[in-house]
């Protein structure tokens, strides 16, 4: 007879159901590669999750430049980690997104990253892209 009651809990039965990969996971997991962008300036990542890093990308540039700051970092810091980026943990990567990106791309109407193919992933033969800002 199976066991009834808690599902996805070790029992006599073991676990009956896997946790799925829910949505707030992968919106956490963009918002981990998304800082990592900011961080490194580069990050290798899947061919379908690029597509989605390069989207939140152009939104926080975007959002740098708008008239209102105060309105942009608020709405930029809800989806940025709070990470420092430099080795005296002085400069944020808020910080960073807002002082060192947002002028830099000032005069561009788009098109901030570039990817680039660079083969597939050993373990499960994914397409892995890097993704990196244009110079």
């Amino acid at each position: 007879m199976p066991a009834q009651g808690r599902k996805n809990v070790h029992g006599k039965t073991g676990v009956r159901f896997k946790a799925a990969y829910t949505k707030s996971k992968y919106e956490n997991m963009l918002r981990n590669v998304v800082t990592d962008l900011i961080k490194y300036g580069s990050v290798k990542v899947t061919d379908a999750t690029s597509e989605d890093v390069v989207s939140k990308a152009a939104w926080l540039i975007s959002l740098t430049k708008k008239e209102d700051v105060m309105n942009a970092k608020r709405a930029a810091s809800g989806f940025v980690r709070n990470v420092k980026v430099d080795e005296e943990g002085k400069v944020t990567a808020l910080d960073k997104l807002f002082n060192e990106l947002g002028p830099k791309f000032k005069d561009r109407n788009g098109g901030y990253t570039r990817t680039l193919k660079i083969g597939n992933r050993r373990g499960d033969n994914a397409p892995v892209v890097l993704v990196a800002w244009v110079d």
